[in-house]
């Protein structure tokens, strides 16, 4: 049975996600910050809660996503977390940098240590684009980020290319653009 790891599995994108993965017959895991059950809820609405099992990973402690990597040895990992507020990253910018370049580097390197064999994939942003060069855009279009939560993204999606050409590894990324559904949360 394949395994999956996927951080952000309780917003919107990676509670469907889960609930794709555990439809293909994987063993899902979800990598969450928080305890409780409190922010559960699109998995209770995809009723998929009980076929989840949660992990406490944090992308700020390098030392507990290794650990995560090396006890779940999963065949794929899935990095749909992040800081995603625009408006509160330049509020925040050094967290939202920890959290959405510096975390994409640090799931990298447990990855690349633990379970190099591991598919990666890493949610980028529309954000980076910016100041629109050109419309539409396109995988030739210019970065030209205009927020910190932006930069670090943009930092997260070559960090990715990078490990991908020097280590050799299966990482990839998707800029996803805005996307709704009726698990979308509030911003």
């Amino acid at each position: 049975m394949k395994k999956a790891l996927i951080t952000g599995i309780r917003g919107q994108d990676g509670a469907y996600l889960a609930k794709l993965l555990l439809e293909k017959g994987y063993k899902v895991y979800g990598a969450d910050r928080r305890s409780g059950d409190s922010s559960n809820w699109r998995l209770k609405e995809l009723r998929i809660e009980k076929d989840v099992e949660i992990v406490y990973m944090d992308l700020l402690e390098q030392s507990n996503i290794m650990r995560v990597i090396k006890n779940i040895q999963p065949d794929e990992v899935y990095n749909l977390a992040a800081q995603s507020f625009v408006g509160a990253s330049f509020e925040q910018p050094i967290l939202t940098s920890e959290v959405d370049a510096i975390g994409v580097l640090r799931l990298l390197e447990a990855i690349r240590e633990y379970a190099p064999e591991a598919k990666f994939y890493q949610a980028s942003t529309s954000e980076m684009f910016g100041k629109v060069q050109e419309v539409p855009q396109t995988e030739k279009t210019p970065f030209y980020p205009r927020s910190p939560y932006g930069v670090a993204k943009l930092f997260g999606h070559w960090i990715t290319v990078n490990y991908r050409e020097s280590y050799n590894m299966f990482a990839c990324s998707g800029i996803l653009f805005n996307h709704e559904s009726p698990l979308r949360g509030i911003e």
